[in-house]
């Protein structure tokens, strides 16, 4: 697969899989992020925080797939190369990592419980697929 075709590839892939987890469905379960920001001290910043370094290593995660791996994510693409550079060397399966803390920064940005509930259905599913699968 061509670098061009693996990275538009890999976006689209982005914007289906963990753009449904991590921002779809909280988005639907926060009444579209409706919801008052926590008053919870410490909260909101560490939310903020989960949020942002989980988006950066999910982007980390997808662009080592396109320009290392030359495939993407997808099952139906896979990589043509094994991964093993970047977050990969330190952590089996980062994108889960990631989408895992983007959900756990949404549920303590806005106090959800709701949110957070569907973070461990999440998480729990995301497990029983890597033992699965792997």
């Amino acid at each position: 697969m061509r670098v061009a075709s693996a990275i538009a590839g890999s976006i689209i892939f982005l914007a289906v899989a963990p753009g449904v987890v991590a921002g779809l469905v909280p988005w639907l379960l926060t009444d579209r992020y409706r919801l008052p920001w926590s008053r919870l001290p410490g909260f909101v910043p560490v939310g903020w925080l989960l949020v942002v370094a989980g988006t950066v290593v999910l982007l980390h995660a997808f662009a080592r797939f396109a320009l290392e791996g030359l495939g993407t994510p997808a099952p139906v693409a896979p990589t043509e190369r094994l991964v093993v550079g970047g977050i990969y060397r330190h952590v089996r399966n980062p994108m889960y990592v990631a989408v895992l803390s983007i959900v756990l920064g949404q549920a303590l940005l806005f106090s959800s419980g709701t949110v957070a509930a569907y973070l461990v259905i999440a998480a729990a599913a995301m497990i029983s697929f890597v033992k699965l699968y792997e």
